[in-house]
């Protein structure tokens, strides 16, 4: 085995002259090391360093990866998301006193040399391979800041090995290192390259970068406001992130007494005075601190976590935030990002607290709540409500009392398949009754048995056989009235309008007022699985979102709007990013809409209709709709015009057919039959009345005139030959879904 060769003087003065010779990139300069004077030697290299051309790299501040943020409508914080957790601060607004102290840590000569400080090469040099002792780095703070700028863009570039390239130890990095640093102080200016610095290097050991957000992690204050204690304490972080980070408790002696070395640093030059450094090291480093959570994403938003998901699906949805799902997941991680969204932090309390008092968490029947609001007029998305804390990891597969699942919203937008709606579709019907020119007072026969072929449109046609729909006490009421039909919520009357009017006036009355199916794969109101007749008795699937927009439309004069979660996103440089527009638009006459307003109030509401237990506070102008669908959910949906439309679900989103309200008991109460109005409606009427109380809505009972001509009584009319009224329910508490015989 050869011997190891070990160092001797000559091969480490050699080695040292070779690295000086080589990234100074001078012969002349070898003749420096022999200068009586060394400081001299800065001077000469900047005059007699080539130009050296540096392809490819970004040395722009403002390039850098920082956190997003995203903000409710008061412009309170929600949450923030990032690679590295960072925002980037211009060098005016980073304190006099954090400056020189990272000056002091990492460069004393940092406003002396050309980019490479060859007395910190020499004394590097001797110290580790002359006196044997740890290895030493000599690098400027223009060094470290080529060196972190390698590591980001490799990270970037998603280059593991370019990565690894740009910190290993090795001269040839170091070489490479001093070339660019010589270049860059050719191209920036100290103060350009300290703000650099100060933006890109690492203060902590929880992904934390630039002293903005070491400031507010550390002591909850902004880089601006640092003072001399604060500023010695980040500054001796970058050393070490790791052991010196004094957020971890093990760590504040050893933070210490690295800060204290700062502050003596400080002193010898010259950046503070001794009755400045005598206060500072007398300070202890625990008084000092106001540790900050760093915790990122949906995950640390409480209880606007459903909501701050929804946002994030939007996004990454959005072709408006790249051409691919994963650059719009760079953009929301790196882009630094203001996201402003629509979300009422009054609305989101409110809903939360009201489907947690409704049925809480631990409750033994396993029910959720799911409440979604928005703004009439405007597709402003409120909040969302749900009995569950959000939590996006592998503890909530065992914990019922927490998901990360919104079902509150479409499959596409991180929700579930949707709730069956039961009789809160009713209004709908409604509307394409008045917009084949009908009267809310015609009277009506009905029938327990329609031929299908009798809901034929528009060239859709269906099979010849028969669906047999009863009310919920079975049988028919025959003749009625729509209006009574829609207050005592009557199935049969829904289906002899539908035999009428035909199925298609029915649905795309529907998707003019905002509604869709939840699924992914069927969407549309005409797929397969909801196009058919027992959609005119609500058995569709849709997303709490989805109905509430519905009656938002009933509660805006018949503007639809597509719902939206944000209002405004501006990116790291202060540019707009487009964001989906509400397309808000006339999509009924106003006359259809109040008309359908008057019957939800006046019959449905104050008439001892089947919502009459949703009655708001203080005499409020109330408009609602109660449902249930069979045994598996039970529902309500109303608006305030102009203010909040709101729709409650309760029912095992996640079982509804294993896990239905049969002979149940929830949070102490048992029923052997539930309904809508002994569940749902109290959630609905709480999140209502708490919600307005916290705005201090006014009280506008005016809405909800109805067109004298959709009240003009007619005869009885009917497609469907009479059938027997036997078992005629006035029953004001529910519905049922029924399917078609088949």
């Amino acid at each position: 085995m050869p011997k190891k060769k070990s160092m001797t003087v000559r091969r480490a003065l050699s080695l040292v002259l070779a690295y000086v010779v080589l990234c100074l990139a001078g012969g002349v300069v070898t003749s420096l090391f022999f200068l009586p004077a060394v400081f001299g030697a800065n001077t000469v290299a900047r005059t007699i360093t080539p130009s050296l051309q540096v392809e490819g790299i970004d040395f722009d501040v403002t390039s850098l990866p920082q956190q997003s943020r995203m903000y409710a409508s008061d412009g309170s914080l929600i949450a923030t998301f990032y690679s590295q957790n960072r925002v980037v601060v211009p060098l005016k607004d980073i304190s006099d006193y954090m400056q020189k102290a990272i000056v002091a840590r990492e460069d004393r000569r940092f406003f002396e040399h050309s980019g490479v400080d060859v007395q910190g090469v020499l004394r590097a040099f001797v110290q580790t391979y002359v006196a044997g002792g740890d290895m030493q780095g000599g690098s400027t703070l223009t060094q470290q800041y080529v060196k972190n700028v390698l590591m980001v863009q490799a990270r970037e570039d998603d280059d593991p090995i370019g990565e690894y390239h740009a910190q290993e130890d090795t001269i040839a990095r170091k070489l490479r290192e001093m070339l660019i640093a010589v270049q860059m102080e050719k191209q920036y200016s100290k103060p350009e390259i300290l703000q650099g610095y100060l933006n890109i290097a690492q203060f902590g050991s929880n992904n934390l970068y630039g002293v903005e957000t070491a400031a507010e992690r550390y002591f909850n204050t902004s880089a601006a406001d640092l003072n001399i204690v604060q500023s010695a304490t980040i500054a001796a972080i970058t050393k070490n992130p790791t052991k010196y980070d004094p957020s971890i408790e093990e760590n504040l002696e050893e933070s210490q007494k690295q800060r204290d070395i700062v502050l003596g640093l400080m002193l010898d030059q010259g950046y503070i005075s001794q009755a400045e450094y005598d206060e500072a090291v007398n300070t202890p480093i625990q008084d000092t601190l106001d540790i900050q959570s760093v915790n990122q994403g949906c995950q640390s938003a409480g209880d606007a976590a459903f909501f701050c998901s929804y946002v994030t699906t939007k996004i990454l949805n959005s072709e408006e935030f790249g051409e691919t799902e994963e650059d719009r997941r760079k953009l929301l991680n790196e882009g630094g990002l203001d996201i402003y969204t629509t979300m009422d932090v009054n609305a989101n309390s409110a809903a939360m607290q009201a489907a947690r008092d409704t049925i809480p968490p631990e409750d033994l029947s396993g029910m959720e709540v799911m409440i979604a609001a928005i703004r009439p007029g405007t597709g402003e998305v409120l909040g969302f409500g749900i009995n569950r804390y959000y939590d996006a990891t592998d503890a909530a597969a065992t914990d019922q009392t927490k998901t990360s699942m919104n079902y509150m919203v479409d499959q596409v937008d991180g929700g579930g398949w949707g709730v069956q709606v039961g009789s809160t579709w009713k209004p709908i019907n409604m509307v394409a009754w008045l917009q084949q020119g009908r009267s809310i007072n015609e009277s009506l026969r009905t029938s327990t048995s329609y031929s299908l072929s009798s809901f034929n449109c528009n060239g859709y046609s269906f099979a010849n056989t028969t669906w047999h729909v009863e009310n919920s006490g079975g049988g028919t009421v025959s003749p009625e009235t729509p209006l009574q039909g829609l207050i005592r919520s009557h199935n049969t009357t829904q289906a002899s309008m539908a035999s009428q009017i035909g199925l298609c006036a029915i649905a795309d009355a529907a998707t003019a007022v905002g509604y869709h199916n939840a699924p992914a794969t069927a969407m549309d109101v005409y797929s397969d699985n909801s196009f058919n007749a027992p959609m005119t008795i609500g058995s569709v699937q849709a997303s709490p979102l989805t109905m509430a927009n519905v009656y938002a439309t009933l509660g805006a004069n018949g503007v639809a709007c597509t719902p939206i979660a944000m209002t405004s996103v501006t990116d790291k440089n202060g540019n707009e990013i487009d964001v989906p527009d509400a397309n808000c638009h006339q999509a009924i006459d106003p006359e259809i809409a109040q008309t359908v307003a008057y019957a939800l109030n006046q019959g449905v509401v104050t008439a001892g209709g089947e919502a009459a237990t949703t009655q708001l506070d203080n005499g409020r102008k109330t408009f609602a709709k109660t449902g249930t669908n069979e045994n598996t959910y039970m529902l309500t949906a109303g608006f305030v015009p102009n203010t909040v439309a709101a729709f409650v679900a309760v029912g095992d989103a996640q079982d509804p057919i294993n896990n239905n309200f049969d002979y149940k008991t929830i949070n102490g109460v048992y029923h052997s039959n539930w309904y809508g109005m002994y569940i749902a409606t109290p959630a609905w009427k709480q999140f209502m009345n708490t919600y307005l109380a916290a705005i201090n809505a006014p009280i506008d009972n005016d809405y909800g005139q109805p067109a004298a001509r959709y009240l003009t009584a007619g005869g009885v009319r009917s497609s469907q030959s009479s059938s027997d009224a036997d078992g005629a329910s006035d029953e004001a508490a529910t519905d049922e879904t029924q399917s078609a015989d088949q």
